[in-house]
């Protein structure tokens, strides 16, 4: 076994470092291998993933298995990667769980470091998995996304549950908040604190043609009217990248267009970018507006990233970035919390954002400060810079004083608030973590929420009323005696000792928790088809648009309301869910619901996404988020119909389940199932009367080649087995 000696130096040697840094020293000072747990907390790029290194591979050695837990999807890919290649010639066994929330992959049992989101970590523990009492170490990345009212919960559940059952040692790794030492007091931890960087960060704020820094320095600007532009001149000039970020998904397309045609004619014409350009807009089959707007930007170096775009594309700009091929990226402030993606210089164009609570207003300091930190790249740059574009000299005021001179806010558990709760309640019950009561309200004294706001009568309240839906909705049974039997918990009481009444999931409850979805949504489901006499592909659409996982739904456009209620008029009859009178507040709600169904049963009768695009407003990447949760809610409502015995309501379910996935009319359905036959390829067949797997036995493999391609016709064949050779001579 490696000693703690051996254990740096392995870890700085494969990441070609000779020395600790500030954030790695201050870290190992604090306990990091003495089997202490710490709360990191340091800016980015400051080498904290090094330090969760260093404790995991102490941890492994040990015999015990790391558990890294990231917020998203593709920072989970990025640092899977990253320690697969480093860490796997070492005979280390390196994985990844992102997926399917129905399963408990026994497969991890195998391997060492697992690297995983909160959400489908929590759902493993849903699932009983029994490798828990083998984590020695759970890492908690971008910890500080606790305060996110999507993430945070699920997060502070499994810190929650994980301490309680296997008891790890913890390594929380943040950006510079205020309360840092308040996280560390909730998980029995050291707290570590550095301000210390790599590259030397210089955050300015741009305004009456000039930049002022802190640290003290000062840029001057030619073009006081159009200081971006100026900025962006600036950047060539010094042969370096800039990322800009933009509020909204419109605005960073059009700050991308502008910047593009201001820059068509200083970036010289590049083979690369115009190969990279063709790559974006064939992404799909038919290419959207956006894809053409994407590669004409691309083509001048320029390009725009959010969540409208496919993951393929957001993925190629990612690297043709990295690589120094692109030159600029406009980008809503989500790309600031994913992968690794730095820059010489950022510009934060827009210091506000719309709120649906607030209107129009700042951005936290935090945020801004996550923005400003990808600034300044480790291996090119000595130095960044992060610069606020303000509108006014109030905005400029604000900005100085609040994001240069200011802390960052304290993060606040976002744990008790009922939609929250109704989850992960039902998941503790249904697990078997809380079995009285009692346990109940024990569990949540140790969590975050409770260790912050110490008096837990609201959150007792919102338990109580949790309790009673999820009795209603026959999810739970409640038995045995309790000292107040009105109320869950008894007011006043310290630790309810009498309370001793019994919390057991039912049947179909405790399959509720592990398909992952609202309670309120199975009830929805439940009772919907309990009524239903016949199911269609349209009614079991609107059906899963109407749940919580689907929200927020489409917007309606005034253009729209005219065909949506015509499409009410055809399918009033069969939907399951009625509409309420349209003089009530509801009734926007419920035609939201429908053009969000409209959507999902356009995809399945073939409609193109530049089709989509142009007559629905929904882009290629919002499409695909939305099929994804589509498809989960139709799984989830068929797994629901098998529990309920519904028996002839399983046909029509799955027969839009596969039309979901495939994106086809019903007729194409035994075509597509082959691979490498997606639905442009399986139309093209039909339409030459090859519509069966007998049609493609018999048609010789030069004619099936002249329709769909000779690979692919070759790979079909190759599915069909026997049918291959006979109709392989026929060439």
């Amino acid at each position: 076994m490696v000693g703690e000696k051996g254990t740096v130096e392995k870890v700085l040697e494969l990441s070609g470092f000779d020395k600790l840094n500030p954030v790695q020293d201050a870290a190992l000072s604090a306990g990091l291998l003495e089997g202490k747990s710490l709360v990191v907390a340091a800016p980015t790029a400051s080498g904290k993933t090094l330090v969760a290194e260093m404790a995991a591979l102490k941890t492994i050695k040990s015999g015990k298995k790391v558990v890294y837990i990231v917020p998203l999807r593709a920072l989970a890919s990025e640092k899977y990667e990253e320690f697969k290649k480093k860490y796997e010639p070492l005979g280390i066994k390196v994985a990844i769980s992102i997926g399917d929330h129905d399963k408990s992959d026994p497969w991890l049992a195998n391997f060492d470091l697992i690297v995983i989101t909160s959400e489908k970590l929590d759902s493993l523990l849903r699932h009983g998995i029994t490798w828990t009492d083998s984590i020695g170490l759970v890492v908690a990345d971008e910890i500080h996304l606790m305060d996110s009212p999507d993430r945070g919960p699920t997060l502070e559940i499994v810190l929650t549950r994980l301490r309680q059952v296997a008891n790890p040692v913890i390594l929380a790794l943040s950006a510079t908040i205020n309360n840092y030492k308040e996280l560390a007091e909730w998980l029995d931890a050291n707290p570590v604190k550095s301000d210390w960087r790599p590259v030397k960060l210089y955050t300015g704020v741009c305004f009456d043609g000039e930049v002022d820094f802190q640290p003290k320095r000062k840029i001057i600007l030619e073009k006081k009217e159009n200081s971006l532009m100026d900025l962006v001149d600036k950047t060539l000039s010094l042969d370096k990248q800039a990322l800009v970020f933009i509020n909204t998904r419109k605005g960073a397309e059009s700050a991308a267009e502008k910047i593009a045609a201001h820059v068509k004619n200083q970036i010289k014409p590049n083979p690369g970018l115009l190969e990279l350009s063709k790559r974006l807009a064939s992404v799909l089959e038919h290419p959207t507006i956006q894809c053409k707007r994407l590669a004409k930007c691309v083509s001048h170096g320029t390009a725009f990233h959010h969540a409208g775009l496919t993951n393929k594309q957001r993925r190629l700009i990612e690297i043709n970035f990295k690589e120094g091929m692109i030159k600029f990226i406009c980008a809503t402030p989500t790309l600031a919390a994913g992968i690794n993606l730095p820059a010489f210089r950022v510009i934060i164009r827009d210091l506000k954002r719309f709120s649906s609570f607030r209107g129009m207003d700042f951005i936290p300091i935090l945020e801004i400060q996550q923005m400003a930190g990808r600034a300044g790249r480790p291996a090119y740059d000595t130095e960044g810079e992060a610069i606020l574009i303000p509108k006014n000299k109030a905005e400029a005021k604000y900005a100085w004083d609040n994001y240069i001179k200011g802390e960052p806010e304290k993060i606040f558990s976002k744990l008790g608030v009922e939609p929250v709760l109704r989850m992960h309640v039902l998941a503790l019950i249904a697990s078997g973590v809380t079995p009285t009561k009692k346990d109940l309200k024990d569990f949540f004294f140790k969590t975050f929420y409770a260790h912050q706001y110490k008096d837990l009568t609201e959150l007792e309240s919102v338990l109580e009323k949790v309790l009673t839906l999820l009795k209603d909705f026959k999810f739970i049974t409640t038995s045995g005696t309790s000292s107040n039997q009105e109320s869950p918990f008894k007011r006043g009481s310290d630790l309810l000792t009498e309370d001793s009444q019994e919390l057991k999931p039912t049947r179909i409850g405790k399959r509720v928790s592990e398909l992952y979805i609202d309670p309120l949504t199975a009830h929805h489901l439940i009772k919907h088809l309990e009524r239903a006499k016949t199911l269609n592909n349209f009614n079991l659409l609107h059906l899963i648009s109407n749940t919580i996982e689907m929200k927020p739904l489409l917007s309606v456009r005034k253009k729209d309301y005219d065909n949506l209620n015509d499409l009410l008029v055809r399918e009033e009859k069969s939907l399951l869910q009625k509409p309420p009178n349209p003089w009530d507040m509801e009734y926007d709600e419920y035609l939201r619901s429908l053009k969000t169904a409209y959507m999902l049963q356009c995809w399945t009768e073939e409609m193109g996404e530049d089709k989509l695009l142009e007559d629905l407003g929904i882009t290629p990447g919002e499409l695909r988020a939305r099929l994804e949760i589509t498809k989960w809610l139709l799984y989830s409502t068929q797994e629901l119909a098998l529990l309920l015995g519904t028996m002839p309501l399983l046909k029509p379910i799955r027969k839009t389940r596969l039309r979901i996935r495939y994106g086809v009319r019903k007729e194409l359905l035994p075509l597509v199932r082959l691979k490498g036959l997606g639905r442009v390829r399986a139309r093209r067949l039909w339409n030459s009367n090859v519509r069966g797997l007998a049609d493609l036995r018999k048609i010789p493999i030069r004619r099936l080649g002249e329709i769909i391609g000779p690979k692919t016709a070759e790979q079909v064949k190759e599915q069909l087995g026997e049918g291959y050779e006979i109709t392989k001579n026929q060439k």
